[in-house]
């Protein structure tokens, strides 16, 4: 047997003496945790004191014919895709935003 092949062999071995079922930490869902622009435009719009900042800065982004396109993907994603339409002085003004709401 190879070495490569042994340390593969040796692998499988280990995995399988894993215990089969660890519990996984709890990770706190995104509506526990406080909006930022690190959410994707989806969840930000579905939280209600997010989608109304997302609304002040691009009106209309919630009714948006293309969301379900750009719904999974970050403000910064999009910006390069967006031909113009949102800026990072935009995203920098959500941010601002987004930071002032209350801690609920």
């Amino acid at each position: 047997m190879t070495k490569i092949a042994a340390a593969f062999a040796a692998v499988a071995l280990l995995a399988g003496a894993a215990p089969a079922a660890q519990a996984l930490p709890a990770v706190p869902s995104v509506q526990d945790a406080k909006p930022n622009i690190g959410w994707t435009i989806g969840e930000l719009l579905e939280n209600e004191k997010s989608a109304a900042v997302l609304e002040k800065h691009v009106p209309g982004i919630s009714d948006h014919p293309a969301r379900p396109q750009f719904e999974g993907m970050t403000l910064e994603q999009v910006v390069p895709l967006s031909n113009g339409e949102l800026t990072q002085e935009m995203i920098d003004a959500i941010d601002a935003d987004l930071k002032a709401l209350p801690a609920d």
